[in-house]
């Protein structure tokens, strides 16, 4: 063994494995230093390092007997323990823990779809189903539901949940903790608790109703440590029977405003599902003048330079769920609102499909909007069909061969869902890149908002995760490392705070959310040392960090 636990003797750690055995099967626990490999952050700054993030041993675990068993004999050692399900989770840290030396409880064999309820719209499934493995189960029973699955098919939809993922579809749904209800978790001293209407003996609503009566700790589990979650329940999204989109597009930079606040208004009528925003501008950034126009943010020349090229300076892709009468409908009256604030706007219908869509319209490279403008949408992901090809994006290709982003990590801020907010952390975000590399040019008023939750915005500042892509050095490693430390810092200062962090960053980016000297923070270590006094589930996950190892918060800043 080349690691051992954080304060626990290698005799012990042998008797612990010894137990780990007697409860899940020889074959089950994972200790040779190959096979631990698949555990560890194939994208890490610290990869192959002394202070890398890798565990000591995995066990997987079968049952949630099994699970009980395992967290009890953690406890009688305090070995701290680290839960996943199934998936990658590339670009957030991958299956490594937060502190190096946890054992990794892989919860994979436990891969039953329990229940689907066809009329109530309901699942229930155990942590190791995949996307994947829920569409072909609504397939092989051809039951009228439909999923909202991540970028990536192999993901899980517990682990998705837990750490907040997010989707495409309706509102309801592409939030994939509010689309959870009912949870059974293991608590860190192995007992089983169910939440919200599980907690009723023989209640028939646990996935209808997910509160029950009194507190609801349900929100503990997402980037929490206060148990390892083996149930949880889902609410579908129904088959509809159409599907339609269609592109607006405004001519100018500050239409953009009135564009949001329309968007916004059908969103929060459950009228369309996730509308995609974009910039028809991006081409004319080879040119020298528009692209000088666009790094000051002078936004009359770059009207002027967008109405000289023919372009419109936003468009947003809306999609529509419903009947084929009613999406028809629905464009219909999204067009008449546009053109109530901007005359101007063009309209431009998109596919309308009878649903489910077939693999040949999924595949389809259809551009059914007329140049200069596209289509930006992944069919896959609107119709809840798990695909794997997103994987491309930080991996070897055909085109390149030789290039892999050996730093690929995700960092989105959340950001006000208007369009002055928009704008704001446009320049916000190029002000933090010109401070922290003076001289680089960074073009980001062209960045549009991603707006997978119903009710906020994402912006990512993409200089930080592509710089260093051909710099796999460890010193080059290190200095982006401790780059984004400092970028976090700086939005954070801007009022932009992270939603999501590889392991290796979540102390930084809990660090943004430091109201009243981080009053949150302290009470959630306050609820983790009365729930888990030994410390040993996921010591240090969301920036929470137990008594038994507080000290280690930011051992890891370079």
């Amino acid at each position: 063994m080349a690691i051992l636990p954080p304060g626990v003797t290698a005799t012990d750690f042998g008797k612990v494995l010894k137990e780990f055995e007697a409860a899940v099967g020889r074959e089950w626990v994972i200790t040779d230093p190959d096979d631990i490999h698949p555990y560890r952050d194939y994208f890490s700054m610290l990869k192959d390092q002394d202070d890398e993030l890798v565990p000591s041993a995995a066990v997987c675990p079968a049952s949630v007997e099994q699970v009980q068993a395992v967290v009890r004999i953690a406890n009688r050692y305090k070995v701290p323990l680290y839960a996943i399900s199934t998936g990658k989770n590339f670009a957030y840290g991958g299956p490594a823990p937060n502190l190096r030396g946890s054992v990794t409880v892989d919860l994979k064999r436990m891969n039953r779809v329990l229940e689907v309820d066809e009329k109530r719209h309901i699942a229930l499934v155990e942590p190791g189903v995949s996307y994947m493995d829920m569409y072909r189960h609504l397939e092989e029973h051809k039951l009228k539901l439909m999923i909202d699955t991540a970028d990536v098919g192999w993901g899980g939809l517990m682990g998705n949940t837990l750490d907040r993922g997010l989707g495409y579809t309706l509102g309801p749904y592409r939030d994939h903790v509010n689309a959870s209800c009912g949870m059974e978790v293991v608590l860190p001293n192995g007992e089983l608790m169910r939440t919200g209407m599980g907690a009723l003996p023989n209640s028939g609503a646990w996935q209808d109703y997910r509160y029950g009566f009194g507190p609801d700790p349900s929100g503990l589990f997402a980037q929490g440590n206060f148990g390892i979650v083996v149930k949880m329940g889902f609410r579908l999204m129904p088959m509809p029977e159409h599907w339609r989109t269609g592109l607006i597009t405004v001519p100018k930079r500050r239409d953009f405003l009135p564009l949001v606040d329309m968007v916004n208004y059908l969103t929060d009528l459950f009228v369309i599902g996730e509308p995609l925003y974009s910039s028809p501008l991006q081409p004319l950034l080879s040119d020298a003048a528009f692209r000088r126009a666009a790094l000051d943010f002078n936004e009359a020349e770059m009207d002027r330079h967008a109405a000289a090229s023919g372009r419109h300076s936003w468009q947003v892709e809306l999609q529509f769920y419903g009947s084929e009468k009613t999406t028809l409908a629905n464009w219909e009256w999204a067009q008449e609102l546009i053109r109530r604030t901007v005359p101007d706007a063009n309209c431009f219908a998109g596919d309308s499909l009878k649903m489910p869509v077939t693999q040949a319209q999924i595949d389809a490279a259809e551009h059914p909007y007329p140049a200069p403008y596209s289509s930006v949408m992944r069919r896959n992901v609107m119709h809840g069909v798990p695909k794997l090809y997103m994987w491309r994006s930080p991996g070897r290709t055909d085109d390149s061969p030789d290039t892999w982003n050996e730093t690929h990590i995700g960092l989105f801020s959340v950001v006000g869902r208007s369009g002055e907010a928009v704008f704001k952390a446009q320049k916000d975000f190029q002000d933090v890149v010109r401070r922290t590399r003076p001289g680089a040019e960074y073009v980001s008023s062209l960045t549009p908002p991603l707006q997978w939750h119903q009710s906020a915005f994402f912006i990512g500042n993409s200089f930080f995760g592509t710089t260093t892509r051909n710099d796999n050095s460890p010193e080059g490693k290190i200095r982006q490392l401790r780059e984004l430390r400092q970028v976090l810092k700086m939005n954070a200062e801007a009022g932009h705070g992270d939603y999501r962090a590889p392991p290796l960053l979540q102390d930084d980016v809990a660090d943004q959310y430091s109201f009243n000297n981080h009053a949150l923070r302290r009470f959630n270590e306050t609820l983790k040392d009365a729930i888990d006094p030994n410390g040993i589930l996921s010591p240090g996950r969301g920036g929470v960090w137990p008594k038994a190892h507080r000290s280690r918060r930011g051992a890891l800043r370079k």
